[in-house]
């Protein structure tokens, strides 16, 4: 999953037997955070009423270059497109190490519900038609809590040596219609990693959870996500008369069963989660004509590659064989959206003592369960060895079970959590750049 070197420079944290600065005590970078508290919760609320769709976020990226100049940072615009990269250099002694955390900085075509004072009213343009957008993912929390690091950290340089590589990513959420890539593969193509050249990579995301609480897992953490595409041809008759034509929504029909059966029957779901969902259908436009089209979409989540590969050619057999015992035609295609989010080992092991630092005892669970959502920070781990975190982040008084999830146009964050990223943050690149 990893190159052999750096997966040794990932190694390296644990055997040394000494450290060649002094660290910075967790009490420092907590007070720090606290000082600054009241600002990142204002970044977060004037980002979460301004938010922007993937590749259009020039208001925010700008927000946060700004932000950046100030505090002394180095800042490289237009990175992927409306991506922001911010260098920061310590000057104390010791190693030259590089270290990155990264935020994700995109909102959602959704119409915000959930009755703030600074709810967003904003529009913007998806697949031509003009939407609704909020931070229904909690990437305006991302961004501020990076931007709150950012100050912690620059404040502090004169007590570290090695570089801290702030990296603020466009279009997670996927690439917009009509662009081949992501944010995340669109920043390493544009040397997001390589000027200068990091050695690690750290990030989170807020869900839904008890407030306070860290929890990850080594290896395969979050699924990798496929959309799927199917168009089936037929053709068009009178509703009263099927036999005449060839009927696409009975084809429709029997292929979401088939799938649904493909990964109920043909998956073990104890060596690994698998889903397989069959999310849209477009077909038709009056109810006594059968169309001669009809076009379905989905989306694949996996965590092991083979099976993956081997589930794919199994569908798009099982689809051509269903569709042609109706006489109609499939055309089957399969996209990437985000890799496997596979968390180093060793790097995960040696991470779980640090967040414990920030969060507190007992706060800090690296053993969770994989989930089945995904995360396209999955391409900088398939350069660099790398750790993504989720923290919780539940209103106070409601219970995470029944919380809003992530894309509801009800789901809030707890800005009480919002100094406990920046100190996770924060600890994670001191703690890494204090290395021999």
């Amino acid at each position: 999953m990893m190159r052999p070197a750096a997966l040794a420079a990932a190694l390296t944290l644990m055997s040394a037997p000494a450290l060649a600065q002094t660290p910075v005590p967790a009490e420092a970078v907590a007070t720090a955070a606290q000082a600054i508290e009241a600002d990142v919760i204002a970044w977060r609320r004037d980002l979460h009423a301004h938010p922007e769709l993937g590749l259009a976020e020039t208001r925010t990226a700008a927000f946060v270059a700004e932000r950046l100049r100030g505090m002394g940072i180095q800042v490289r615009e237009d990175v992927g497109r409306t991506g922001v990269v911010g260098i920061l250099r310590g000057t104390g002694p010791g190693a030259d190490h590089v270290v990155a955390l990264r935020a994700d900085m995109d909102a959602l075509p959704v119409l915000e519900a959930t009755g703030l004072p600074f709810a967003s009213t904003a529009t913007g343009t998806y697949q031509g038609a003009t939407v609704p957008v909020a931070h229904a993912c909690g990437h305006d929390a991302h961004v501020a809590m990076l931007l709150g690091a950012a100050q912690v950290l620059s404040g502090m340089k004169d007590r570290f040596s090695g570089t801290v590589v702030f990296i603020f990513q466009p279009a997670e959420e996927g690439a917009p219609p009509g662009e081949p890539l992501g944010g995340a593969r669109l920043m390493i193509q544009d040397g997001a990693l390589t000027d200068p050249g990091v050695e690690a990579i750290f990030g989170l995301h807020v869900v839904p959870g008890k407030a306070g609480t860290v929890f990850y897992r080594p290896e395969g953490f979050m699924a990798a996500s496929d959309r799927v595409d199917i168009t089936l041809h037929g053709r068009q008759t009178h509703g009263a008369w099927p036999w005449r034509g060839v009927d696409v929504i009975a084809v429709a029909a029997n292929i979401i069963q088939t799938v649904n059966t493909l990964t109920a029957r043909t998956i073990d779901p104890t060596t690994t989660p698998t889903v397989f969902t069959i999310a849209t259908v477009q077909a038709g436009v009056r109810y006594n004509i059968i169309p001669d089209e009809a076009v379905l979409s989905g989306t694949l989540r996996t965590f092991d590659i083979a099976q993956r590969d081997d589930l794919v050619k199994r569908a798009e057999a099982a689809i051509d064989h269903v569709a042609e015992a109706y006489g109609a035609t499939a055309d089957f295609a399969v996209r990437q959206n985000a890799a496997l989010v596979f968390n180093d080992v060793e790097l995960s092991a040696w991470l779980a003592p640090v967040l414990t630092e920030a969060a507190g005892e007992g706060m800090v669970n690296p053993a969770t369960p994989p989930t089945t959502v995904a995360e396209d920070f999955s391409y900088f781990q398939n350069e660099v060895p790398g750790v993504f975190y989720h923290l919780g982040a539940t209103p106070d008084g409601v219970d995470p079970a029944t919380a809003a999830p992530n894309h509801s146009p009800q789901f809030d964050v707890n800005e009480d959590v919002l100094a406990l990223g920046v100190r996770t943050h924060a600890l994670s690149a001191l703690r890494f750049l204090e290395r021999p």
